[in-house]
């Protein structure tokens, strides 16, 4: 992760690098750094920590990180996640970017071990990396929902994150490459789905197969027709069809009328209980909604084809993967980049030095930083 440890003045606050320059002047001193956010996280912190020991020894900067929490491990707002020690002249010019590659983290493996224990019994892509400003956010995304995953998969026995998109950050799930079969775009160039289906099967013979279905709004015929054509891998469980309707219309067969039907079979109390309207929407109404998972299983069971999996994805963020919990839809995979931090402003991590040559000191209302032995000797 960029930038090295010379070019670190080039990329910070200017303050910071003003402040260095002041203290080499007037002599340097031993400083302690509270680190903390002020929302609850879980610890993200390898990919900062790395940096930053790269980043010092680079430039022989000698610092001393005191990791107060695993990885993994529940972070309350306002509360320290570690201490950094070390020279002030040296760690000064290390806050911005250290914080840049922290809080981020934090809130999207908070996000992805939320959406994982709300829907245990399904997989969960990343398919984020599109969606991210560049490699480094792609590479800090996939490790956060890397460590969201293993929190919710050691502590709910869930599913969890098993994959994302890209090669470059799989070994974050102990892949070797990036899961993904096709596009949209894909299908436009085949012409029909079940071309597409068959273009990829004879490129990938070796590899599972799941189809996008609704390039041409007829989801549940085009579901249908590629399970016809490939009876032995529906029948294997190794084919699958892919939900990704947009906000603009309903399922093929679905209306509002025919969606609330749908539920009535199967989850009556999921409409029979106080929704907001935003539930409601992803309940009864258009694109990737409960009904239309839940018609999408009906459709395929009454054909024969109950091992075809479901993949839905679409808007799957923590609200929506708990309300789809809520009503047990019958997902089988979820494709997300929606752990992403939803507000930007959620994810800013900050540190105050609270130590100068072990004398305790901070700025006023931000005591709850300091050890409860240390807070006495406040200077």
């Amino acid at each position: 992760m960029r930038p090295n440890g010379n070019d670190v003045a080039r990329f910070t606050d200017k303050y910071f690098s003003k402040t260095r320059a002041i203290v080499e002047r007037f002599g340097d001193t031993r400083v302690t750094y509270a680190v903390f956010m002020r929302r609850p996280v879980l610890c993200a912190s390898r990919l900062a920590v790395s940096w930053l020991e790269r980043a010092a020894a680079e430039t022989g900067a000698p610092i001393e990180v005191e990791a107060l929490f695993p990885e993994g491990g529940w972070v309350g707002a306002g509360e320290p996640m570690l201490y950094l020690h070390g020279s002030f002249r040296h760690l000064v010019e290390f806050e911005t970017i250290f914080l840049q590659k922290l809080g981020p983290t934090c809130v999207a493996a908070f996000n992805a071990y939320t959406m994982a224990t709300d829907l245990p019994y399904a997989s969960f892509i990343a398919m984020d990396a599109r969606h991210c400003a560049g490699a480094e956010m792609a590479e800090m995304m996939a490790y956060a929902a890397s460590v969201g995953s293993t929190r919710a998969q050691r502590e709910e026995g869930a599913k969890g994150f098993i994959g994302n998109a890209t090669d470059d950050t799989a070994h974050f799930f102990g892949q070797s490459a990036g899961l993904g079969t096709m596009p949209h775009a894909l299908i436009g160039y085949a012409g029909s789905t079940v071309r597409a289906a068959e273009m990829y099967h004879e490129t990938f013979p070796d590899e599972a197969l799941f189809v996008l279905v609704d390039y041409f709004g007829r989801e549940i015929t085009d579901a249908l027709a590629v399970c016809a054509r490939f009876p032995d891998m529906a029948r294997d469980g190794r084919l699958g069809v892919r939900l990704d309707t947009h906000g603009g219309r309903f399922l093929e067969g679905l209306d509002t009328a025919q969606s609330y039907a749908v539920l009535e079979r199967h989850q009556p109390h999921a409409i029979r209980t106080y929704r907001t309207q935003e539930e409601l929407g992803w309940l009864t109404g258009t694109g990737v909604t409960a009904a239309a998972i839940y018609k999408m299983r009906e459709t395929l069971n009454e054909a024969g084809f109950e091992k075809v999996r479901i993949v839905a994805s679409s808007g799957f963020n923590p609200r929506k993967c708990k309300l789809m919990a809520s009503v047990k839809a019958p997902v089988d995979v979820v494709g997300t980049g929606s752990f992403l931090p939803e507000r930007w402003s959620e994810t800013y991590a900050t540190a105050d030095v609270i130590a100068y040559d072990g004398v305790s000191r901070v700025k006023v209302g931000r005591e709850f930083l300091f050890r409860a032995e240390d807070g006495a000797a406040q200077g």
